[in-house]
C-alpha cells in the first residue's frame, strides 16, 4: 500500500502551510486550509501512485533478467524477492531469513551484482552489505533535503 508523505509536502510549501495556518488562527479561515490540504492529499497520492508502478515494473524486469541466469535463477529470485521486503541485506542475515547456505546466498547476490541489482556499499572484505539501488531509489525520490 502506499504510504502518503504528508510531511514532505508540508516543508516543500512551508511559506503557505505557516501563511494559511495563520490565516485560519485569525480570521477562522479553515476552507482555505482545508483546500490546500487536499491538494497535498492529492499530489501526495499521485506521486505514491507513480512510484508504486514504478515499484512494479522495476521488480518485473529485474525477475525476468534473472530468470534468464538459467540454473542459478531459482536460488537469485529468492534473494530478489527478500530484497522486495529488506532492500538492504548481508549474507548472513539472508542466509538465515532464506534457509539457504550463506554460499549460495553470496553467489546469488554476485549474480544479481553483475547483472546490476544490487551493489556492495561497504568496502569491506567482511561484513559486506548489499544494496538494492534502483528501488531505494524510487522510494526516496523527493525526500532530499529542501
Amino acid at each position: 500500500m502506499p504510504i502518503l508523505y504528508l510531511s514532505l509536502y508540508f516543508k516543500t510549501h512551508r511559506r503557505q502551510y505557516y501563511d494559511l495556518l495563520q490565516q485560519v488562527r485569525e480570521n477562522s479561515d479553515w476552507e482555505t486550509w482545508l483546500e490546500f490540504f487536499l491538494d497535498g492529499i492529492a499530489e501526495t497520492s499521485l506521486r505514491a501512485s507513480e512510484a508504486a508502478r514504478e515499484i512494479l515494473a522495476l521488480f518485473e524486469a529485474d525477475r525476468h533478467r534473472i530468470e534468464d541466469l538459467g540454473r542459478p535463477a531459482a536460488s537469485a529470485l529468492r534473494v530478489h524477492q527478500l530484497l522486495q521486503q529488506k532492500p538492504i541485506i548481508g549474507i548472513p542475515a539472508a542466509a538465515q531469513r532464506l534457509s539457504i547456505s550463506p554460499p549460495t546466498i553470496a553467489k546469488s547476490i554476485q549474480h544479481l551484482e553483475d547483472l546490476g541489482i544490487v551493489r556492495e556499499v561497504t568496502g569491506k572484505q567482511r561484513g559486506r552489505m548489499y544494496v538494492y539501488s534502483d528501488y531505494l531509489g524510487i522510494l526516496s525520490r523527493g525526500t532530499e533535503a529542501l
